[in-house]
């Protein structure tokens, strides 16, 4: 039985208006004395961590490294890295080429034995590397990175947990064939995010407020500051499909695990105390992002025989991508209602709200007014929303219009687009902006959020320098040829990820996959 939906979330018919000014219309004058020492600082979760296809891997080509290579400072840019065995916990991407490589580009029956023995011995070799081979061992790093973000975190992590915590959770391994998945794996991960050699006791505020300090009182000692946070207080809603809204005790890390969505009164209140902690970090200017819609995400596919009704954006049921219409079962299969999926977009639209309130707030303070822009990511994926909106213009806000791609994005056949990737084959068919977990986004869905995040530091004075790349005074830009360049997906993706998304089905079913790569929290 549905979980009743508390009377504090507000339900609308239509979905929030984004804010498409980043300064709220209101006029804040920067301090730009002195020059900051680093110029790109970052605070969030798996977005911002570089998370895709289901683990942590490449991340020299996350959004902030983007950026970072277009302000033509990527070599001094600090960020942790996982080039192992294609990271934590597990890369669905590798799974799936090394199954096509034994078993071609399908998994027949008779096959089947051998896929799953393939499977087993990957990640076996996975978790060997990460619990007692180099991956156990984290590298030595004297400096705090910049970029700050870990993957799982909701805003509880990121205000309370610590090096130190995450250290001491870490228990000798098990080598276990038939659960065969990298042991705490999270905190594994974190030793690399966290400054362990300067303070294992820093949160990523308290790390973040040093580098803001090496500049002195007098001077910002970062140029811009991005915090994305909140959307793992949502996320879980999709990757369970399940709604189970946040109690009392939301704020106790033992206890919130069984929450998968949180109420709007306790979001705000937790973001309360993250504004607080950020007003304590010595930034120029500060990048806030809104929480994207995850029922968006194509992890969560609509079915049911269309929309509820007539100019609806909602399906009847929300399922894994792999079961079609014809397959679905309510009795049987894991699923989300249409109410259900309305009621976690509504909450996240008091979310966005109380976000934007921070940034208004702190731009209109009378005393000491911050320079805080607002970012809309939230916007941003509503107006790429394949089957939601772009394949229904009956269920259109009336504010919608579509989010221009890049032309060299746009130049791509077929255009990148929100459905779940496949393939024909030979080449992409179908998908291209969210990696083969079917929640983070690829390298060109990751490209389009750091073009929009440059947009906005643009609009705060920012200087990009990087003569390498398309940026430009007056006209800066992401080098889209280098980020097609470098997305695999996008342009040679696995040929074993047809349109029936057989072999993912398979994998979720025989190796759980969804649950071992999205349910990552401490």
């Amino acid at each position: 039985m549905a979980e009743p939906i508390p009377a504090e979330v507000v339900i609308t018919q239509e979905s929030r208006k984004p804010e498409v000014d980043p300064t709220l219309g209101i006029e804040v004058k920067p301090d730009r004395h002195g020059e900051p020492r680093h110029r790109l600082v970052t605070i969030g979760d798996s977005l911002t961590h570089g998370f895709q296809s289901g683990s942590v891997f490449h991340t020299d080509i996350s959004y902030p490294a983007i950026i970072a290579y277009e302000l033509g400072w990527l070599d001094s840019f600090r960020y942790p890295t996982y080039d192992g065995f294609g990271g934590l916990p597990l890369n669905i991407e590798l799974l799936l080429r090394e199954l096509e490589q034994s078993c071609g580009r399908s998994v027949d029956w008779w096959e089947a034995p051998l896929a799953l023995f393939r499977a087993r011995q990957f990640m076996g070799d996975v978790e060997s590397y990460w619990e007692r081979g180099p991956g156990s061992v984290t590298p030595p790093f004297p400096a705090i990175n910049h970029n700050l973000a870990m993957y799982g975190w909701d805003l509880r992590d990121a205000l309370s947990v610590t090096g130190a915590e995450c250290a001491a959770k870490i228990k000798v391994p098990k080598d276990n064939f038939f659960k065969q998945a990298v042991q705490n794996s999270s905190e594994r991960a974190a030793l690399r995010v966290y400054p362990m050699a300067v303070d294992a006791n820093m949160t990523v505020f308290d790390a973040a407020v040093a580098l803001g300090a090496e500049n002195g009182d007098a001077e910002a000692g970062i140029e811009t500051l991005i915090v994305f946070l909140g959307a793992n207080n949502v996320l879980p809603s999709v990757v369970q499909l399940k709604v189970a809204w946040s109690g009392d005790d939301y704020a106790d890390p033992a206890a919130k695990g069984a929450y998968t969505v949180w109420r709007p009164s306790h979001f705000a209140a937790e973001l309360r105390e993250v504004a607080e902690q950020v007003r304590r970090i010595n930034a120029r200017h500060v990048i806030w992002c809104t929480v994207p819609h995850v029922t968006i995400v194509p992890l969560a596919r609509g079915v049911g025989g269309g929309k509820v009704a007539l100019g609806s954006r909602y399906f009847q049921y929300y399922t894994r991508p792999w079961i079609t219409d014809a397959q679905f079962s309510p009795t049987r299969d894991p699923h989300l209602t249409a109410d259900e999926a309305r009621a976690v977009d509504c909450a996240v639209d008091q979310y966005n709200d109380a976000i934007t309130d921070v940034v208004r707030e702190a731009r209109g303070d009378q005393d000491q007014p911050r320079n805080w822009y607002l970012l809309d990511v939230a916007g941003i994926l509503d107006r790429l929303a394949q089957r939601r909106y772009i394949d229904d213009p009956l269920a259109r806000p009336s504010w919608w219009t579509p989010h221009p791609l890049p032309p060299q994005l746009d130049a791509l056949t077929p255009q990148p687009d929100s459905q779940f990737i496949s393939s024909d084959g030979t080449r992409r068919d179908r998908g291209g902006l969210f990696s083969l977990d079917g929640v983070h986004p690829t390298t060109v869905g990751y490209g389009i959020l750091a073009q929009e995040f440059i947009k906005v530091m643009h609009l705060a004075g920012v200087e990009f320098r990087n003569p390498d790349s398309s940026c430009r005074p007056g006209t800066p830009a992401v080098d889209f040829d280098r980020v097609i360049r470098r997305d695999t997906l996008v342009t040679t993706p696995p040929a074993v990820i047809d349109s029936s998304l057989g072999i993912v089905s398979w994998a979720d079913e025989a190796l759980d996959v969804v649950r071992r790569t999205l349910t990552f929290h401490f």
